[in-house]
């Protein structure tokens, strides 16, 4: 009997892989024609071909899978419908990270999108000067306002941080000896590391200090005819604490301009006004590091900017020319839709108006007693007789590399479920999807980053969910 098994349960896999439908069995089936005519021919083809042997291969590692081929149609379906969703997708984000980079961090604010809009449906001047009718060039768009909010000389707008810490590196430092704190050393998101970027651009890497401790003296030390720049890394992403310290950007910046060498600064977050009005700890402004003596500061301009995904350089204007003309500028320049949304942005803040219209300050400034109202609202919505639903106290965070270890009072839905990580996974499934967080077993809604307009599509949501379960 032992060994009868093994050869039935061949003799069966084998019985299943002969009921498998064939492309053409699938493909010409009503459902398989209309999805043929919704979806075209070969990309209909490829998802069948893709099912079919998913199928083939669940047999073969002894999975029962159906080999009905209404069955088959209907996985063709799904798989077709997956591939076509529009992606990236919009969601709900009930996490309570205001800056979440995995979820696209910063939300733009209406002005912005409306902006973008408008750049991306026609034509625009993106290289065009509207005075003079000759060709212009896309550097100068939002320099302006830049220079006006900073201080700085003169701007410039590449599409990521990373590739301006890149490009001014490459452009002002290529074969000559960079001073750093050890202490700096730092890992950014995706797993670039300052070293790695440093060392592409053909930069050299010139550790001081220690990782807890670093002295003027130490980079006085280093200076040689060798250096090209200072360059200071702020801890936007990371803390050390205790025994710890290492010389102002002030002090660095009077080293630097004594020794004739550059003082670069990474400063990454781009707070562009005093966060210490909000309650939180102050983060270094970039007109701060300006007054400070920076010669370059570079940061991001969709963390505490608030606007789109960009790298902005901002400082000595001869530098500043010095990276424009590099060929690596082009390589990493941003488009249109980038300078159309940060543009406006900035605008707001020229204006004194960022604090109340960039979406994150609105969230990062909301009102305790009205978040207290949106927790409630939406846990009376969920009086379930399924669901045990509580309004508690919690901690929102700014996240995105800006503001370690800052946590901001808020109010929190806590919803008792049997299974909570199935719950937030149904969550996820949702149209538009809904991420939120599981603590103490609970599911958790923070109503600090779910945006005006999503309460009802999460309390619908939610209801369905616990109908369903």
């Amino acid at each position: 009997m032992k060994e009868e098994a093994p050869s039935q349960s061949k003799h069966g896999r084998e019985d299943r892989l002969r009921q498998l439908p064939a492309v053409d069995q699938v493909l010409s089936s009503p459902a398989g024609k209309d999805l043929s005519g919704r979806y075209g021919h070969s990309l209909t083809v490829a998802a069948i071909r893709s099912v079919v042997e998913s199928k083939r291969s669940a047999i073969n590692s002894g999975k029962s899978k159906s080999t009905d081929v209404h069955v088959v149609v209907e996985e063709v379906s799904k798989w077709l419908g997956k591939i076509v969703e529009p992606s990236p997708q919009g969601l709900i984000n009930a996490t309570g990270v205001i800056i979440h980079t995995n979820l696209g961090r910063a939300p733009l604010s209406r002005r912005a999108i409306q902006e973008m809009v408008d750049a991306a449906s026609g034509y625009s001047n993106l290289e065009y000067d509207l005075d003079s009718g000759q060709r212009g060039t896309r550097t100068v768009h939002a320099a302006q306002l830049l220079t006006q909010i900073t201080g700085a000389e003169a701007a410039l707008v590449v599409n990521n941080n990373a590739a301006a810490v890149f490009l001014m590196l490459t452009a002002l430092c290529q074969g000559k000896e960079v001073i750093i704190s050890r202490g700096q050393l730092v890992e950014i998101g995706g797993g670039f590391r300052i070293p790695e970027i440093m060392a592409q651009s053909g930069a050299k890497l010139v550790e001081v200090g220690t990782t807890n401790q670093t002295h003027l003296r130490d980079y006085k030390q280093a200076i040689n005819d060798e250096t090209a720049a200072i360059l200071m890394v702020h801890h936007s992403n990371y803390q050390i604490i205790g025994f710890s310290g290492e010389p102002r950007l002030a002090q660095l910046a009077e080293l630097a301009k004594g020794r004739h060498i550059s003082m670069l600064y990474d400063q990454g977050s781009g707070a562009l006004i005093d966060t210490a009005s909000f309650g939180l700890e102050h983060e270094p402004t970039i007109a701060e590091a300006i007054a400070d003596g920076a010669d370059l500061v570079s940061f991001s301009g969709d963390k505490l900017l608030g606007g789109p995904q960009a790298g902005i350089l901002c400082g000595r204007e001869t530098l500043v020319n010095r990276l424009k003309g590099h060929p690596l500028a082009r390589a990493v320049r941003a488009d249109k839709l980038c300078l159309a949304g940060l543009t406006v942005t900035l605008a707001a803040y020229a204006t004194d108006r960022g604090g109340s219209e960039v979406p994150i300050w609105q969230m990062i400034g909301r009102d305790l007693g009205s978040i207290y109202d949106s927790a409630s609202e939406i846990a009376e919505a969920l009086r379930h007789e399924k669901l045990e639903v509580r309004v508690i106290e919690g901690d929102s965070t700014v996240g995105g590399g800006s503001l370690p270890g800052t946590t901001i009072p808020t109010w929190l839905v806590a919803i008792s479920v049997p299974d909570a990580a199935s719950f937030v996974a149904q969550l996820r499934e949702n149209k538009p999807p809904i991420v939120s967080r599981i603590a103490d077993d609970r599911v958790i809604f923070d109503p600090r980053t779910i945006l005006p307009g999503q309460r009802k599509v999460v309390i619908k949501a939610i209801l369905k969910i616990a109908a369903n379960s």
